[in-house]
């Protein structure tokens, strides 16, 4: 066979024979060597026994033997089996074998060049009794060499693509390409050529490019959108035997603007009531448009001025529709009918397809008026009426009218709203609509009503009609003017004759369209006022001027001055009011008339009589102030408990306060002997009898110092006798307590039991020799001497 030859050559042009020379022995050539006893050795060149290019084996080799590769052959072989060869490498052993003593080389499985596409090997042979090697280690290669056992295949398939509608023929739409592991350097099992299966004759695809056009004019979106193109790949150049592969382009053609809207029909017409609302929708129209997106957008307008002027027309972007809606209120009794000119037209529009006319239509849309039982209708938006105060009950304020906008004409009532605060003041005839005061009206209390209207259709109640009424109230001179007086007048206690005091003005709660004039006078029937007089200023005030000299506050402190005041109504009404004038002693060289030793009081707003009551309180309370005080001074003062006794003390309270004052130390002794407890009752409040004597000299000493060794009990006991025969008392018993100061005092005692009486005459200026500790008794002890002195 063609193969087994090409191996046969390839193998015996691997073997290459090497050839011996040989030289002189004087000249040692490259591969002699001279010996120590002259001559030349001899030095032979290794032959290369094996020499091959690369082995083919062919891949997917499904037959029952081995496939055969190749043999190796070394000339040192001599056919005896005494070389052994060996092989190693990739699949040395398991894919490829080799026979030791032949050197031919098998594969044992079927290989697949997709999957690898060469071997490299190593070559040795050896000798079979020694195992040295008789030739190099020498590497070669086995490639796989390829059949054609894969399809193309399209990896990413099926396609989506588009193409405008209405396209040239040629236009590319999509490219496909088609992929083969086969080898693409070897044969033709990865030449692909493409072609159409399904998709013919709007689509064409290049053989060698794989981009597919558009093979027929004018394709239209409208009259079919998609497309499913089937594209095959086939190898082997597409000879016959070649493998194929196809996959699947959906393509759909986008829209252009190539179709104008259009109205179904020319004419249409549409009812609407007359009760319709401004501004609501009232009907639809639609034009169709074959196109999508904003190819089929349309606006519409109408484009006559009769319907212009009562409708408005608006385009639902979402429908599509023209939306057509109401401007002004139909009135079925003025214009029973309307015609509309509706156009519409895209709005966007492709200059390429000009040719095919205006992208616009019209229709005609006739609308109908339909009559509606209206409620009454107001002759105005709103009322004013008048009318005066104090006006008679049942007196008309005004009239309000209604009609009935229907052809019948039907009779209108009207009524009022019974919720509102007008109903207490107001009526209105039913038939008539003459409204009527029900009770008398003040402009000073209420110079505005506001009130609401109803009226309805006899013979349809449901519907009503409102209409806001006012009533303004007129004025009536019917109020008396008076005085002013928000201030107090004062009179100064230095005013002299024709001195102005104050300038007085009036009030007066009705209104006057030219301004409020006043008179002023002081009352005719009542004698000349000798103190003061009024002078009319002619301009709406006027002046009080005094008649004497020398005003007394604490002679006359208040005065009355009756003024008549006359307003400039018709008819004049007038009207009394009473000044109450103040003198007081106004400040000097100054303008200001305020009472100076009063204001504080005036500013709190306190009477004569209150504040003589006040006066009368303070008074009273220093007098029990100074009572208080002096009867403090005049109470003795207690005896000083020794430290060294050990006392226990009862306190009773047999009336109100006091203090210290009331309380009361018992000795131990007489809580253990009541009976000689009541008989040492004695009164502290009241001083013992004054005794005439003179007084101790400066050096002496108290009493107390002399009765160290006294019997306490009979001390008291003596004092018990004294206090009985004292007829200054008061006739109640009290309990007296005595202390006894105790011994070693330098100073003596202090207390007042050796005194001859409560108001002695005793010099006790010696205390102040004791030290400024006693300066303060001395002080009290002198205020006490002067007391009974005076």
């Amino acid at each position: 066979s063609p193969l087994s030859l090409s191996l046969s050559a390839r193998k015996y042009s691997m073997r290459c024979y090497g050839a011996s020379h040989h030289v002189p022995a004087k000249v040692p050539s490259k591969n002699q060597t001279k010996l120590a006893n002259g001559e030349t050795e001899v030095h032979h060149r290794p032959k290369r026994g094996w020499i091959w290019n690369q082995f083919f084996v062919l891949e997917e080799h499904m037959g029952p033997d081995a496939q055969y590769v190749g043999k190796l052959h070394s000339n040192s072989d001599k056919g005896d089996g005494s070389v052994r060869y060996i092989l190693s490498g990739e699949g040395a052993g398991t894919i490829f074998i080799i026979d030791e003593v032949t050197g031919d080389i098998h594969a044992t499985k079927s290989l697949d060049r997709e999957r690898k596409t060469h071997y490299v090997l190593h070559a040795q042979a050896l000798d079979r009794n020694t195992e040295e090697a008789l030739e190099p280690k020498s590497e070669f290669i086995i490639k796989v060499q390829d059949i054609n056992d894969n399809a193309p295949k399209f990896p990413d398939g099926p396609f989506v693509a588009s193409v405008p509608e209405m396209s040239e023929v040629g236009t590319s739409v999509f490219q496909v390409t088609a992929t083969d592991a086969d080898d693409p350097t070897y044969g033709n099992s990865a030449r692909i050529v493409y072609s159409i299966l399904q998709g013919q004759p709007y689509f064409s695809v290049d053989p060698k490019t794989g981009i597919i056009r558009t093979a027929l004019a004018n394709m239209d979106r409208e009259a079919r959108e998609h497309y499913a193109v089937v594209i095959q790949a086939k190898d082997m150049a597409g000879q016959v035997g070649g493998l194929s592969g196809s996959t699947t382009i959906n393509i759909t053609l986008t829209d252009v603007n190539d179709n104008p809207p259009k109205f179904p029909q020319k004419n249409y017409q549409l009812y609407v009531p007359e009760s319709a609302q401004v501004g609501k929708p009232v009907g639809k129209i639609k034009a169709n448009d074959e196109d999508a997106g904003i190819n089929a957008e349309i606006k519409y307008s109408i484009i006559n001025s009769e319907g212009a002027n009562m409708f408005s027309i608006t385009t639902d972007r979402d429908t599509r529709e023209g939306i057509i809606s109401l401007k002004k209120p139909l009135n079925y009794e003025r214009k029973k009918t309307y015609t509309l000119h509706i156009e519409g037209m895209n709005t966007h529009i492709d200059p390429r397809f000009s040719y095919l006319g205006s992208f616009k239509d019209t229709a005609t849309l006739k609308i109908t008026v339909g009559d509606v039982d209206e409620p009454p209708v107001f002759s105005m938006d709103y009322y004013i009426m008048d009318v005066y105060e104090n006006a008679h009950i049942g007196t008309e304020v005004g009239a309000v009218t209604a009609r009935d906008p229907d052809s019948r004409n039907s009779p209108v009532r009207y009524f009022m709203d019974s919720k509102e605060e007008g109903v207490r003041y107001f009526s209105i005839e039913e038939d008539s609509g003459v409204v009527r005061t029900t009770q008398p009206l003040d402009r000073e209390d209420m110079p505005w009503h506001n009130i609401t209207v109803m009226a309805s259709e006899v013979d349809n109640p449901s519907l009503l009609s409102h209409v806001p009424v006012t009533v303004q109230v007129l004025d009536v001179n019917d109020n008396p003017p008076e005085i002013a007086a928000d201030e107090e007048v004062i009179v100064c206690e230095s005013s002299r004759p024709g001195q102005v005091i104050q300038t007085v003005t009036a009030v007066d709660k009705d209104d006057f369209a030219n301004g409020q004039r006043f008179s002023f006078a002081l009352p005719s029937q009542l004698p000349v006022n000798p103190n003061f007089t009024l002078k009319d200023n002619e301009d709406s005030t006027a002046s009080i001027i005094a008649r004497r000299r020398r005003f007394n506050h604490l002679t006359q402190e208040l005065y009355e001055l009756p003024i008549v005041v006359w307003d400039g109504g018709e008819p004049s009404l007038s009207g009394t009011s009473t000044l109450t004038l103040r003198v007081c002693p106004c400040q000097r060289h100054g303008r200001i008339r305020t009472c100076q030793g009063e204001a504080f009081l005036s500013s709190a707003g306190l009477s004569t009589g209150a504040l003589i009551a006040i006066l009368l309180c303070i008074v009273i309370l220093l007098a029990i102030v100074v009572l208080f005080i002096t009867l403090r001074r005049s109470k003795k003062e207690p005896l000083i408990i020794s430290e060294e006794d050990i006392r226990e003390n009862v306190v009773t309270y047999d009336d109100e306060g006091g203090g210290e004052e009331d309380t009361e130390a018992f000795d131990i002794i007489a809580l253990r002997n009541p009976a000689a407890a009541e008989e040492l009752k004695f009164r502290r409040d009241v001083r013992p009898e004054v005794r005439q004597h003179c007084g101790p000299p400066r050096g002496r000493r108290s009493p107390s110092v002399e009765l160290d060794v006294v019997d306490v009990h009979e001390f008291i006991k003596q004092r018990l006798v004294e206090a009985d025969m004292d007829t200054s008392v008061p006739p109640y018993d009290s309990l007296q307590t005595y202390a006894y100061e105790g011994q070693g005092s330098p100073t003596g005692s202090i207390s007042s039991l050796d005194s001859p009486g409560t108001h002695s005459e005793q010099d006790y200026n010696y205390l102040d020799d004791w030290g400024p500790e006693f300066q303060k008794l001395a002080e009290l002890y002198g205020e006490a001497d002067s007391d009974v002195t005076t």
